[in-house]
């Protein structure tokens, strides 16, 4: 064995702990503040509660047996190898030895075993295709499906939690490169460098900055500590007066920043903006209405008003980055049309004509997210002007996810909807099943379950293509929701202090890879 390795195995007993003093930052203090406009619902990666910006965090505390690099592509993590066999039904997994818990326990088979079983009975989109999950040894796990599924493997990314931990609330225990130090709710949430990380414990000479500083100028990231704020401008506000040293603003709040001042890093958001429609409510239950709505809204004014032109449209309920599954054919499918638009509405009864009534409809949208505001708002002046009586409810984070997601008491909503952390277009498009739990647009449609259905069980990877842009074809022609784009935002870091800042073709930000630099 590598006597540094002994070495440091020897004095792993001191590195478990996220609430030791100093923990080896230097007189930089390489610690980042970085601001969220909302906080997590949960600190459990098994929940399917959590949000998208708390899924976002977790992602530097816990790990999966399979983990997507920049690129999207899938790499070996708490798994070091897989062999796939009789015909795709089953996966027998070689776990990866050394890879430690935050509380200092090794990883074995049967913490895998325990997280894939509960994630299955939690109602995670993929493990409903799992037959069983067999520990075969300690470092062994085999894991039989019901039907061979070709993309099963990404949803394997989930985080791997401790065998027998019920309480993972108060017992946050991953094996990510950094561990939860504190948490003040509505205040701020501390992470601290995990030390016995096992990419650490490799010394791997192709290491990352983010686990050896390459020189005295580039300190790896000791402490990050994540600051909640009320919302986007209270963001762009402590940013520019130095409270937080970064942020990811969109649109408008980006452009208020002086270049001489910040390090703007452009990012795609993997997350598709839209305007919800509760397909089950009136009037929005009539497709007709619907699709008039689809044709009012002009996407690139909203994109040229809110984002200052920064964006692209696409009409898909898939962001453009699953370039391979992405019908582009859908970029923009509700052309502006006026016209057309007041005959739809005509033919369901709406109108100026005597014997038909105005159409009202409300958009609510969580305050706290200002590029959704400002979109509402110029969608809104849209309706107005074409004849239908737009207003805005602006309410608190809480609030939208406990009335509009879960109660579905709405009629359209403003919100952005990411992949759950799976680098899959089944991610984007299993919460249009009419049964899905998280289909809180209610959207019911015969055609979409079958097409869906089938892509679930088709092997040949032509077919399986052809399903999914088909899928996405029968939600744009019944006009579900008003698909807008994959914003483009932007990550701001006070000038010259910090780098190693990476993209994925995710919703999450990465703090391993950075550092905090001389100056």
């Amino acid at each position: 064995m590598n006597k540094k390795v002994c070495v440091l195995l020897i004095i792993l007993a001191s590195l478990f702990s996220c609430h030791r003093q100093g923990g080896g930052t230097s007189e930089k203090t390489a610690e980042l503040r970085y601001g969220f406009p909302t906080e997590p619902t949960t600190l459990d990666p098994l929940s399917p509660s959590n949000t998208a910006d708390g899924r976002s965090i977790l992602f530097n505390v816990f790990e999966g047996m399979v983990k997507p690099d920049t690129s999207g592509r899938l790499q070996p993590c708490a798994a070091e190898s897989w062999v796939i066999g009789q015909d795709g039904l089953i996966y027998d997994f070689k776990l990866r030895k050394g890879v430690f818990f935050h509380d200092g326990s090794l990883m074995n088979s049967a913490d895998v075993q325990f997280t894939l079983e509960t994630a299955n009975a939690a109602g995670f989109p993929g493990f409903a295709q799992i037959d069983k999950v067999e520990a075969l040894g300690d470092m062994d796990i085999r894991i039989t499906l019901k039907d061979a599924d070709p993309e099963f493997l990404p949803y394997l990314a989930i985080g791997i939690i401790k065998a027998g931990n019920t309480d993972r609330e108060k017992h946050v225990n991953g094996t990510g490169p950094f561990c939860i130090e504190s948490y003040e709710i509505q205040r701020s949430l501390v992470l601290r460098r995990f030390d016995a990380y096992w990419q650490l414990l490799q010394f791997q000479d192709s290491a990352e900055p983010a686990f050896t500083a390459v020189d005295s100028e580039r300190v790896p990231l000791e402490k990050v500590t994540i600051v909640f704020l009320a919302d986007s401008n209270a963001l762009l506000l402590a940013l520019q007066g130095g409270s937080i040293d970064g942020a990811s603003l969109i649109g408008s709040l980006a452009e208020q920043l002086e270049p001489d001042l910040f390090d703007i890093v452009p990012y795609y958001s993997a997350s598709v903006q839209l305007m919800a429609l509760n397909n089950a409510v009136p009037p929005l239950n009539d497709i007709r209405v619907r699709q008039a709505i689809n044709y009012i809204v002009d996407i690139q004014e909203i994109i040229d008003t809110a984002f200052f032109g920064r964006g692209e449209p696409s009409g898909s309920p898939l962001i453009p980055g699953l370039e391979a599954y992405y019908e582009s054919d859908l970029r923009d499918p509700y052309a502006r049309d006026l016209e057309r638009a007041r005959a739809l509405l005509a033919q369901a009864g709406y109108g100026d004509g005597s014997n038909q009534k105005k159409l009202s409809l409300e958009i609510t949208v969580p305050s706290n997210y200002t590029m959704h505001v400002d979109t509402a708002q110029v969608i809104a002046g849209q309706l107005d002007k074409a004849g239908i009586n737009t207003s805005i409810k602006q309410i608190d984070w809480a609030s939208w996810l406990s009335t509009v997601y879960r109660q579905r008491q709405y009629q359209a909503t403003i919100i952005s909807l990411d992949g759950e952390n799976v680098v899959s277009p089944r991610s984007f498009l299993a919460r249009y099943r009419s049964s899905a739990g998280n289909n809180f647009i209610n959207f019911a449609s015969a055609d979409f379950d079958r097409v869906y259905e089938a892509s679930l069980i088709e092997t040949n990877d032509a077919e399986r293509v052809a399903l999914y842009r088909e899928a996405q074809r029968v939600i744009s022609d019944e006009a579900a929701s008003v698909y807008i784009q994959d914003i483009l935002g932007f990550k701001a870091f006070r000038k010259g202090a910090f780098g190693g800042v990476v993209n994925y073709p995710l919703y999450i930000i990465d703090f391993a890879p950075m550092y905090r630099t001389g100056s």
